[in-house]
């Protein structure tokens, strides 16, 4: 028979389930210890530390490239363009080129300088004429010859003007090329003139003889000792240079009677090498009249707006100039230095 199920009975309830036990102490131990709390803020810190000091040099190395980057841009820009107007046409103007401090190859009096600002005056439709503005004691009677020849050359072709401006001085090769302008203007006070020629030099020979020192010079060609301060002069070398220096001074002579003419009152003493005050000057015929350049400019060329062509040398040139001075030195020492086979 089939037994029934009595629906009054109830299930059987479900056995009770047994909580489980703790894991053992010994798995525990297994995982993994945490880092404690200081050595993980220490390790950070020197983490960053690393990274902060490697993004300061980062930075540090590409300003020192910009730097340099800048300064080569500059030294490239200064070197392309020289101090000096453009050639465009300006409006009407006077034209100034100083001539300032010792006249000589290598200074910024040189002829070569000078030529070409001369050059940009007279060739600038709007300078209305050039003023020369003058401080200087001379130099070389070569450079003033060539600044000389070439404002005659200058004045003839473009038919303008030239005015001397007088400051300080204007000795020597400075009044050389003065006499170029068609008028000098000077200041009372003003010093003018020393139209001579001199050569310079020392002698050792009498201080050399008490202390028993001997000169040992040899030379191949009779006159190759010329005016060595270590050996006595004789009087054939004295007379041969004394003979050149009056042909110079004859050419000094010449240009300034050329340039000044009729207006020049030669006295006894005008080629003697004296100088005078800008008064007497204007006396003796050396100088025209009394003016500044703004006076000139304003009265004379009667073009108020003044327009400086003076070429100077730039950084560039004076960087190369002096790198190459360095050089040669350090070459001549480093032969020097070369020992010798004896």
């Amino acid at each position: 028979m089939t037994d029934q199920v009595d629906p009054s009975r109830e299930p059987a309830a479900a056995p009770a389930t047994e909580p489980r036990a703790a894991p053992p102490a010994s798995a525990a131990s297994e995982a993994p210890v945490s880092t404690p709390a200081w050595e993980r803020a220490a390790l950070e810190k020197l983490a960053f530390a690393s990274l902060h000091e490697q993004r300061l040099a980062r930075r540090w190395r590409t300003f020192v490239r910009l730097a340099w980057l800048g300064f080569f841009v500059f030294v490239a820009w200064v070197a392309l363009g020289r101090s000096g107007p453009s050639s465009d046409v300006s409006a009407p103007h006077t034209a100034v080129v100083e001539i300032r401090g010792e006249i000589a190859s290598d200074t910024e009096a040189s002829a070569e300088l000078l030529v070409a600002a001369l050059r940009s005056a007279f060739e600038d439709e709007g300078a209305q004429a050039v003023v020369m503005l003058i401080n200087s004691p001379g130099g070389s009677p070569v450079q003033a010859g060539i600044i000389n020849d070439e404002i005659l050359r200058l004045k003839v072709k473009h038919g303008k003007p030239v005015y001397a401006v007088v400051e300080e001085t204007c000795a020597s090769a400075a009044y050389y090329i003065a006499v170029a302008a068609d008028k000098i203007f000077v200041d009372k006070a003003s010093i003018v003139g020393s139209i001579g020629v001199l050569m310079d030099g020392f002698g050792f020979t009498g201080l050399m003889d008490k202390l028993g020192v001997e000169r040992r010079l040899m030379t191949a060609g009779e006159n190759k000792g010329f005016l060595d301060p270590f050996s006595p002069q004789t009087e054939r070398q004295r007379v041969y240079a004394q003979s050149m220096l009056n042909q110079i001074h004859k050419q000094f002579i010449d240009v300034v009677k050329a340039g000044r003419g009729d207006r020049l009152k030669e006295t006894p003493e005008t080629f003697s090498g004296l100088f005078w005050s800008g008064q007497q000057a204007v006396a003796l015929g050396l100088a025209d009249q009394y003016g500044s350049l703004d006076y000139v400019a304003r009265e004379v060329v009667k073009a108020e707006d003044l327009i400086d062509y003076t070429r100077r040398d730039n950084v560039a040139e004076r960087l190369v100039k002096r790198f190459g001075a360095a050089l040669g030195e350090g070459s001549v020492r480093a032969i020097r230095s070369t020992p010798m086979v004896r």
